[in-house]
């Protein structure tokens, strides 16, 4: 019997069983690693996106809440000074000029109000309230359309289906809504939610639903990862590595019998390339070694790679700035929580002291100690609402959305009405050496005023007791400046380009004497620059601080 004996493979087939166990196995094998690592990479990534989503909605929220309330409890304080006869008329006045409320009406019961609060919300109308001092309820209303436009402003490109409900699952606002995948996320929810808390739920793993139910609105945040985001995240990626390594392998097919020394040389300056860019080094590009008998595919790939590597960079930079913005917003939100909290607590300690010595029923108050406290409450309450004010006017400035009206305005008249509604309670002058000559601008003239206001009480807060403010202009033929000069320390020019930024004082919190946001400066730049006039800082030895504003002619 014959033995059986095995074929002597020719250099071709060597080449082909080798490449087949050396190469092909392996890719094989690294292809469902690589789809499955990044496929969890991926699904962590959609995770984590969604729970910083629903957070940001949450932050809306919060942040909607608190300028709502502001203003409700502001108008609700406003009543017990108003003659009932005339409150309807008033609140009307108002809630024409409010940017948040549409409606009012004022019942006598919470059961009312609460009637009233279910009936809107199935008109998708928003409504809050609070007793007021007489003991009836006031109720403010507002369109849901209000809602969603502040809730998803920051993350209107998201592709996401967001929904916002209440606690009896009433649809409140809704980004990319669907109904079918909303009555399956609601179904989904489990019983008992966990409060202030984003949490993911749900029984599919790349298309993450998350919860955030809210303790102090009925509210409960739902996000929810559509089988397009799925698909384009997971299942593209999946697609272009399966694709980038069928290439490859099919390239080394193709060149390994003619150019093996060459396919060699510039296999390892990919690897090295894919290596540095694994580590980080997002500017390693591919250095072919290139002749007549290089491939075309492999040069081909050389530069597909570096194309994507230079979106690698690209996006990286992007994301590294991106982080930086993220960076200032989180330090301009800290401080703007530490200075609001700082200057509301005086004023509020302040009114509460007051109130609740005008309430005591123990002690008797003569008319005079009345109106001291009366006189102290209201004039703390203005400077909240001065507070609420410039706080109010910060995104409309940053938006560019702020309106002015601009018509022919008397600079003599407005400036002198603003020098009467200054409090100068200190022994500080004000000398106005502006002329009556019948000088006329172009500009707004309540931002004027408002910018007026702000220069001169911002003059008389940081000029030394005894001194004097002087206020005087300077015309040519198409323009006229303002300037307003108060004695202070010389200041370096570095210090004067930072007083135009947000929550920014000449005094520290360190050596902080003088109250205020550290927005006076901020929102008069913007004002002014609405009205197409131009503010300038100075500090000479004679006068330490002089502000400069250049209006138009009329």
């Amino acid at each position: 019997m014959r033995k059986l004996k095995l074929r002597k493979l020719k250099i071709a087939e060597q080449i082909i069983l080798v490449l087949f166990i050396a190469v092909l196995t392996p890719m094989t094998i690294s292809a469902i690693i690589v789809n499955n690592v990044n496929q969890h990479a991926v699904r962590a990534q959609l995770q984590n996106t969604a729970l910083l989503i629903a957070n940001m909605v949450s932050d809306e929220i919060d942040f909607f809440d608190f300028a709502v309330q502001s203003e409700l409890t502001q108008l609700n304080s406003q009543l017990k000074y108003i003659p009932k006869s005339q409150q309807k008329d008033v609140l009307n006045s108002i809630i024409k000029t409010s940017k948040l409320f549409d409606g009012f009406f004022i019942v006598n019961t919470k059961e009312e109000f609460d009637k009233i609060d279910k009936e809107n919300l199935l008109k998708h109308i928003i409504t809050m309230g609070e007793p007021t001092y007489d003991g009836r309820y006031l109720g403010l209303t507002f369109n849901v359309d209000k809602v969603k436009s502040n809730l998803f402003r920051s993350i209107e490109e998201e592709k996401r289906q967001i929904y916002v409900i209440s606690s009896e699952y009433d649809l409140i606002a809704t980004h990319n809504y669907t109904e079918d995948v909303f009555k399956k996320s609601i179904e989904l929810l489990p019983k008992n939610l966990r409060t202030d808390e984003a949490v993911i739920y749900g029984d599919i793993k790349n298309q993450p639903l998350v919860y955030l139910k809210k303790s102090n609105v009925d509210a409960t945040i739902i996000v929810n990862t559509t089988k397009g985001i799925t698909r384009e995240h997971i299942s593209y990626n999946r697609d272009k590595i399966l694709l980038t390594l069928l290439i490859s392998a099919l390239t080394i097919f193709f060149i390994i019998g003619l150019y093996t020394y060459y396919l060699y040389i510039n296999i390892r300056q990919l690897f090295k390339a894919i290596i540095a860019i694994s580590k980080g080094n997002y500017e390693r590009k591919i250095r072919l070694l290139t002749n007549v008998f290089t491939p075309y595919e492999i040069i081909f790939l050389a530069y597909e790679f570096n194309r994507m590597v230079k979106q690698i960079q690209k996006s990286h930079q992007q994301l590294k700035k991106k982080n930086k913005m993220l960076k200032q917003l989180n330090e301009f939100r800290s401080s703007m929580i530490d200075t609001v909290s700082h200057e509301f607590r005086t004023p509020l300690t302040s009114i509460q002291g007051y109130t609740s010595r005008l309430l005591r029923q123990d002690i008797q108050i003569d008319e005079e100690t009345r109106q001291k406290s009366l006189h102290i409450i209201k004039k703390q309450s203005e400077r909240l609402k001065r507070l609420v004010e410039d706080l109010l006017v910060i995104p409309e400035i940053e938006g560019l959305r702020l309106n002015v009206n601009l018509d022919e305005n008397d600079l003599y008249s407005i400036l002198d009405n603003a020098i009467t509604l200054v409090k100068n309670d200190s022994q500080k002058t004000i000398v106005n050496k502006v002329e009556n000559d019948g000088t006329f601008v172009l500009a707004d003239s309540d931002r004027l005023e408002q910018v007026f206001v702000n220069l001169i009480e911002n003059a008389l807060k940081y000029a030394p007791e005894g001194s004097e403010i002087e206020i005087e202009t300077e015309q040519t033929a198409d323009s006229v400046s303002i300037y307003f000069k108060n004695k202070y320390e010389l200041l370096t020019k570095e210090t004067l380009n930072t007083l135009f930024g947000k929550f920014t004082r000449l005094d520290n919190t360190t050596t902080r004497t003088t109250r205020g946001t550290g927005l006076g400066l901020f929102i008069v730049k913007g004002l002014v620059e609405a009205m197409n006039g131009s503010i300038k800082l100075y500090s000479t030895e004679e006068w330490g601080f002089i502000v400069k504003v250049t209006l138009a002619k009329f």
